[in-house]
């Protein structure tokens, strides 16, 4: 059951794998993406990521890139032991025309989501800046 979720798409003009590179290469993400502070790490498929966002900028979130497919989907997770809690971040990629429909997902799940996401802040102005962030990014890269 997930207790929570927040979702932002943008159409995007540039291929797909214009968008998947910039979205799979972390030194790239301090020149685009105001809604992270810093993040590190291998995005690839059983890597460990470390991430500051803007939402909760004390914190560093160690996340898991649980699942990859260049350049159609990324999936990043964490949570508790036991399945208590858990995140789960869906990145999509779909071909649109010339161009590409991105999609981000964030879903909170697990017995205790429905008490820990009352401390999560909201994501909404987060998602909507990285999706700008990446979609600009994405344009110029082509335009040039």
């Amino acid at each position: 059951m997930t207790a929570k979720a927040y979702t932002v798409t943008r159409t995007i003009t540039a291929p797909p794998q214009v968008v998947w590179d910039l979205l799979t290469d972390p030194s790239s993400y301090q020149e685009w993406n105001p809604a992270v502070l810093s993040i590190e790490g291998a995005m690839s498929p059983g890597g460990t990521i470390r991430l500051v966002s803007i939402a909760s900028p004390e914190r560093t979130f160690s996340l898991t890139v649980a699942a990859m497919q260049a350049p159609v989907s990324m999936v990043w997770s964490d949570g508790m032991p036991l399945g208590l809690f858990r995140g789960v971040r869906t990145y999509r990629l779909d071909p649109a025309g010339s161009g590409t429909a991105f999609s981000m997902t964030e879903e909170f799940s697990g017995p205790l989501a429905g008490l820990i996401t009352k401390a999560i802040p909201d994501l909404t102005e987060s998602f909507n800046q990285f999706a700008d962030g990446l979609k600009a990014a994405a344009e110029k890269a082509t335009r040039t």
